[in-house]
């Protein structure tokens, strides 16, 4: 049994003031102490430096290493150094934002497997695998992964179908064991209190029309991500983000003046700001909404702020997950798999579940939002059920992770 100390690589979407990677980054951490102790020496890569140190800080065990965002001969570098990869992000196996995230984590794993470095994918996800070249690359380069847990059985189903090999085990989001600091109870109601007293909608929103994110050598500035990743854009694609604007401006109005409610706009990822701020200015009553955003409020925060609301619509998979303990009414307007199969797993896809192209999109959205509103108790025993239930899969995932280093002749914690 290996007594030193060993040096683990967690490789995500680390730093892009994004709530869901953060509370996810952040409980990793967590297991990963619990596991090895508090003296594991643990890396975290970030293409976003800054943002990273809001909420995580370095210590003597812990360091943050910066990386260009042409990333690919770094990646190398760090698995030669270390004794262990992790992969950490959710989104690992798709290619619905960009094909180059998938690369990133199917390179990392290729670099570990040549220089006979264990590779744990860890409560990751398997979506949309669009591209014939990807589908290759995840057949060849995924089956080389040690162990991948993934939180749901439909995400180990995609990776089969896609000839991963791999052990695969299925657990659930390690959001779920995320805990929020006692010190931000309540500070929603400090924060906004002549909102508090009314009852909050939270609005999470998404342009999916921005998806995925491509490389360009140039592009509009308003267009980049982060050279060289640009959003996708045409003019069709900006009429469907105006139509989708007005949809959601529409009803937020009308939770003002039909149900006398107050609206948050939560962007659970930066880059959702400046879609929320054009919803912002199509409303009638925006003096009755505000925008809370990851840039500003920490996971912690924004977990305690979806908790607070008497009603969720949400396009961000980790909104849904993160409301879930308080069972927050809530419907979807969904664009990519993982929230559809949670929502699946709920039992709330057949009605709760939209589309964002659906040309009744509208329509749907404010029969829905009054049916919850009027009885919020129809959905609150699915979750529940589907609050208990993920909470104790995800507790397995400390459980597997200890099965795994100890497989390799680490020493654990006892």
């Amino acid at each position: 049994m290996k007594t030193s100390q060993p040096r683990v690589l967690l490789v995500g979407y680390n730093g892009a003031n994004n709530t869901g990677a953060e509370a996810l980054l952040l409980s990793d951490i967590e297991d990963v102490r619990a596991v090895l102790g508090s003296e594991a020496r643990i890396t975290v890569p970030t293409l976003n430096e800054r943002n990273l140190r809001r909420y995580l800080k370095e210590d003597p065990y812990l360091d943050i290493v910066p990386i260009p965002s042409l990333f690919f001969a770094v990646v190398h570098r760090l698995i030669k150094a270390h004794d262990m990869l992790f992969l950490v992000e959710g989104s690992t196996y798709m290619d619905t934002w960009a094909s180059a995230l998938l690369w990133a984590f199917l390179l990392a794993t290729r670099a570990a497997h040549a220089a006979g470095k264990p590779c744990l994918a860890y409560a990751v996800d398997a979506g949309e695998v669009k591209s014939p070249l990807n589908r290759r690359l995840m057949r060849s380069e995924a089956s080389k992964t040690d162990l991948i847990i993934v939180r749901a059985r439909a995400a180990a189903e995609r990776l089969r179908s896609f000839g991963v090999r791999a052990p695969i085990e299925v657990t659930a989001d390690n959001a779920f064991t995320f805990r929020p600091e006692r010190a931000d109870e309540g500070w929603v109601q400090r924060a906004w209190p002549s909102a508090a007293g009314r009852g909050i909608v939270g609005l999470a929103v998404v342009d999916p029309y921005l998806w995925p994110v491509v490389i360009r050598p140039w592009g509009r500035r308003e267009d980049c991500y982060k050279w060289p990743f640009y959003y996708s854009r045409s003019p069709e694609r900006s009429r469907a983000t105006e139509a989708l604007a007005t949809s959601y401006a529409t009803l937020a109005d009308s939770l003002v003046a039909q149900h006398d409610k107050a609206v948050a706009l939560i962007c659970m990822e930066q880059l959702d700001e400046a879609f929320a701020q054009q919803i912002l200015r199509r409303m009638a009553h925006a003096d009755q909404a505000r925008l809370f955003s990851a840039r500003e409020y920490n996971a912690s925060q924004m977990t305690v702020l979806l908790r607070s609301l008497d009603l969720l619509v949400t396009s961000r998979y980790h909104a849904c997950v993160l409301s879930l303990a308080a069972q927050v009414p809530q419907l979807a307007v969904g664009h990519d798999l993982r929230l559809k199969t949670i929502y699946a797993d709920l039992g709330l896809r057949d009605r709760y579940f939209l589309e964002p192209r659906d040309p009744n999109l509208y329509l749907l959205l404010r029969e829905r939002v009054a049916e919850l509103l009027a009885h919020p108790a129809s959905v609150r025993d699915l979750l529940r059920r589907g609050y208990q239930e993920h909470t104790k899969q995800a507790r397995r995932n400390r459980e597997l992770l200890r099965g795994f280093v100890q497989a390799r002749g680490w020493e654990v914690a006892t």
